[in-house]
């Protein structure tokens, strides 16, 4: 899905949200709640690491309306790449729709760009669609551009923010972003969104998913909102 830039228009925000269940704090009863809420709410996805994926799976039952989406080498891809496919193929195993991919920011910083595709691309050959997690708030324009170019190139079907942690992603980062992607694949913004104000804003600068540990608690805001 494609931006339309457009957000005045969206009169409800949960197809645009990916709920996140990645505190690695949470307890199996807190986990459940999430994902039943997030099922229940009808949010575009649900992104948690492979651990939960059997719970997950579990309680969002067969594949609907939510995408089950597993984090593969999270947060900051320091894994050699035949753990990450390993990792990845569990993940397939146990259900998940989409994998949400830290990719090999040595080789990128090492300036081998066919390095850094041929993982993703690697990764994105057992059939199932994929996103490549870019910090770009650490990223020069130089290595920003590589990594889009490379992700594309390898056939990510979106390209991530970044990992959440950090600085908040901003509208400015979204706007560069949508630049140098040139609507070929889907934008998820990630990183310090709370309110709706907020991915509704990111949504309008050209963002086409929101990233959030915080969807249940958007949705309901437009919920509130539109009474």
């Amino acid at each position: 899905m494609l931006n339309t830039g457009m957000n005045e228009y969206i009169d409800d925000i949960a197809p645009f949200i990916h709920q996140a269940a990645l505190n690695p704090h949470c307890n199996s009863g807190e986990i459940q709640q999430i994902v039943d809420s997030t099922r229940h709410l009808g949010l575009a996805g649900l992104c948690t690491s492979p651990i939960n994926l059997p719970t997950a799976r579990e309680i969002l039952g067969p594949k609907g309306k939510t995408k089950l989406i597993a984090v593969i080498a999270f947060p900051f891809g320091y894994l050699p790449s035949f753990l990450k496919i390993q990792e990845a193929e569990w993940a397939i195993e146990q259900g998940a729709e989409e994998l949400d991919i830290v990719p090999n920011f040595f080789a990128l910083n090492e300036g081998k760009g066919e390095l850094f595709a041929e993982e993703i691309a690697q990764i994105g050959q057992l059939g199932i669609p994929i996103n490549s997690i870019l910090d770009i708030g650490n990223l020069s324009t130089t290595k920003l551009d590589l990594a889009v170019e490379a992700s594309i190139d390898a056939g990510t079907n979106g390209i991530q923010t970044g990992n959440g942690f950090g600085s908040p992603v901003c509208s400015d980062q979204i706007k560069r972003l949508d630049a140098l992607v040139k609507n070929r694949c889907a934008i998820k913004a990630v990183g310090g969104i709370k309110t709706l104000q907020k991915a509704e804003e990111l949504l309008d600068a050209g963002a086409n998913y929101i990233g959030t540990s915080f969807g249940l608690q958007i949705v309901q805001s437009m919920k509130e909102k539109s009474k």
